[in-house]
């Protein structure tokens, strides 16, 4: 590991969660990338396990959603 990395990995811990999770997410498409091999977060895992069980909005509450932005 270079030095770069190491003195930027001692400040992480010190980081709002919310900036850590993005560095997360950030390495993990790196090592996708580096790898060929993209594993997937908790909440990606539970989209798509949600999506699975068919837990989708209903056409009312899409034609409800589009309307309260002005799109329906």
């Amino acid at each position: 590991m270079n030095s770069a990395v190491k003195d930027i990995l001692k400040n992480v811990a010190n980081w709002p969660e919310e900036d850590q999770q993005e560095l997360a997410e950030l390495a993990r498409e790196i090592e996708a990338r580096r790898t060929g091999v993209y594993v997937l977060s908790d909440a990606e895992r539970a989209a798509i396990a949600e999506a699975r069980r068919g837990a989708f909005a209903s056409d009312d509450e899409a034609a409800a959603f589009w309307k309260r932005h002005g799109l329906a």
